[in-house]
């Protein structure tokens, strides 16, 4: 089992980690460094995804895996590494255009798809270090309140109106994105304010560390790039969290919950989240496309997360059909028929919410 689970590990070590040492050489040097991050972010992920249907699978799902926090901290510390460089290597006017234009792609889809995964799994740990860890990343992004409202309020939500980050059918991710944004502060603000009420918290408040942290990062920016630097990391940190509600929107659109009585659903369910079954990216984005299985246990260790045939499927894997998702007329040909046939099955087993 030991000798499976490091196995395992080492596919999700070598496909996050080698766009680490591409994106940061194309920081520095350009060219075809540049190119080579952009494109491992990109079409390679996209091709192995095509070329290999391939699902690895620990033997006990329920095991433990330290080498998987291991990776996870490494992750986190190369994202505190690579923001700074590449704020610095977009605003200091050594590269040229084409080459700050991949190197903005290719860090923007690393802290997009790559941090922001890691950041999800890392404030799900019980260990409170880790979870420091993983809401540092968030502030770092401009969008430390995910580390609250992720936790307290989509899990609690998910697959409800209750939930801004659960797009309703319908709905594009043009008008999903402002709505997710701001309703996500206002939600994770009003439970934080409440869980402190209830305790009787004086301890520094969430939201001042949200907020105080992302003041300090962009000074640090104006100190490494004056008001270029400042820009340039606001793009890029608006660029990942774009990224991260754009998951967010594919892998929830159109599915919704029973609910039993005013404010209360039935519990989440496979049949609550969208999944995509590709191998690469799933390493890419430490499987956090098996959303299913990650709702229904919150604080089972990525390597675990396993896929089921009742898990709604998507026709692509989720990189894809988040792009698919910026057209909203493609998108609704593609994905509305899907939620129309699941909900219709649904409704026959008397389980469709309302």
């Amino acid at each position: 089992m030991a000798r499976k689970t490091s196995h395992i590990i080492r596919f999700f070590a070598v496909s996050t980690m080698a766009p680490v040492a591409l994106l940061a050489l194309g920081a520095l040097f350009g060219g075809v460094f540049a190119l080579a991050g952009f494109l491992y972010m990109t079409a390679l992920a996209y091709s192995l995804d095509q070329l290999v249907n391939l699902a690895r699978d620990p033997d006990d799902p329920e095991a433990e895996f330290p080498d998987a926090n291991a990776l996870s901290v490494v992750l986190a510390l190369a994202h505190f590494a690579l923001l700074p460089l590449g704020v610095w290597a977009l605003s200091n006017g050594q590269l040229a255009f084409w080459e700050r234009l991949l190197v903005f792609f290719g860090m923007g889809l690393f802290f997009g798809q790559v941090s922001n995964s890691n950041a999800h799994e890392l404030v799900h740990r019980s260990d409170r270090t880790l979870r420091r860890l993983g809401t540092w990343v968030y502030i770092t992004l401009l969008f430390g309140h995910h580390a609250t409202a992720h936790v307290r309020v989509h899990h609690r939500y998910a697959a409800s109106a209750t939930d801004p980050n659960s797009a309703p059918f319908g709905m594009s991710y043009y008008r999903f994105l402002p709505r997710a944004w701001l309703g996500s502060f206002k939600a994770g603000l009003r439970e934080e304010n409440a869980m402190r009420a209830r305790a009787g918290s004086t301890d520094l408040h969430p939201y001042a560390l949200y907020i105080g942290g992302a003041i300090a990062c962009l000074i640090l920016a104006f100190l490494i790039g004056g008001v270029t630097g400042v820009i340039k990391y606001v793009l890029l940190a608006g660029y990942a969290s774009a990224q991260l509600m754009l998951s967010d929107y594919v892998q929830h659109y159109g599915l919704r919950r029973r609910e039993i009585s005013e404010g209360k659903f039935e519990p989440v369910g496979p049949a609550h989240s969208w999944n995509s079954p590709q191998w690469f990216t799933s390493f890419l984005m430490l499987n956090a496309p098996r959303h299913s299985d990650h709702h229904a246990h919150p604080m089972k260790p990525y390597v675990a997360l396993e896929l089921t045939e009742e898990m709604p499927q998507l026709p692509r894997s989720l990189p894809a059909m988040a792009t698919l998702a910026l057209i909203p007329p493609l998108w609704r040909r593609v994905m509305d028929k899907r939620v129309e046939r699941l909900l219709a099955a649904q409704q026959m087993d008397g389980t469709v919410g309302r």
